[in-house]
C-alpha cells in the first residue's frame, strides 16, 4: 500500500475540525441576537394585535347609535366621549381627538388630556368608524408600539376591522 492510499492522518483531522469549531463559535452570537430580537419582536407583535382586539371588542360591546361613551377610560363613562359616532383615523401617524388612547409598558391605560400624548406612553391606539352602507357601521382600529427593539427595525403594527349593523 502506497503512501497516498492511507488516507487522512489523525493530525489533519483534528486540524480541519479546530478550523470548523472556530468559525462555528464565531457565527453564535450571531445566532443569539437573531433569535432574541425575533422573540421580542414578535412578543411586541402579539401585544399589539391583543391590545387592538380589545379596543375592537369594547366599541362593538356599544350600542349601534352610542355617540356619546368615552371609550378612552375605563370604565367607560356614558358622556364626553364619542361612542360609535361617524369620525377618527385608523392611521397611527394622525390620531383624531377622543378617537386615540395611549397604554404604557404594561398595557395600563393612561391618562391624556386634548389628545396630546402621554410622556410615559409605549402603545398607541387608534381608531375611526366610518359608515358603508344603510344601518351598518364599521370600525377599524389599529396599535402601534413606540419603537422597535432596539430602536432599530420595523415598528410593530396591527390593525383590526369589524362591521356592526342595526338594529344588533
Amino acid at each position: 500500500m502506497t503512501r497516498r492510499d492511507a488516507g487522512f492522518s489523525l493530525l489533519e483531522t483534528v486540524f480541519a475540525l479546530s478550523i470548523l469549531m472556530v468559525v462555528a463559535l464565531g457565527l453564535l452570537p450571531l445566532g443569539v441576537l437573531a433569535t432574541t430580537t425575533t422573540e421580542n419582536q414578535g412578543h411586541l407583535m402579539a401585544r399589539t394585535t391583543e391590545y387592538a382586539q380589545d379596543k375592537m371588542e369594547q366599541l362593538l360591546a356599544l350600542s349601534y347609535g352610542d355617540s356619546t361613551t368615552d371609550t378612552r377610560v375605563f370604565p367607560a363613562p356614558s358622556t364626553g366621549g364619542t361612542g360609535l359616532a361617524i369620525g377618527g383615523s385608523s392611521n397611527p401617524a394622525t390620531p383624531v381627538d377622543k378617537y386615540v388612547d395611549y397604554l404604557d409598558v404594561n398595557g395600563s391605560l393612561l391618562a391624556s388630556s386634548g389628545g396630546t400624548a402621554p410622556a410615559n406612553w409605549y402603545y398607541k391606539r387608534v381608531w375611526s368608524v366610518d359608515s358603508p352602507g344603510t344601518h351598518l357601521k364599521r370600525g377599524t382600529v389599529t396599535a402601534i408600539v413606540k419603537s422597535a427593539v432596539g430602536g432599530t427595525g420595523r415598528i410593530p403594527q396591527a390593525s383590526v376591522s369589524s362591521i356592526k349593523t342595526f338594529p344588533f
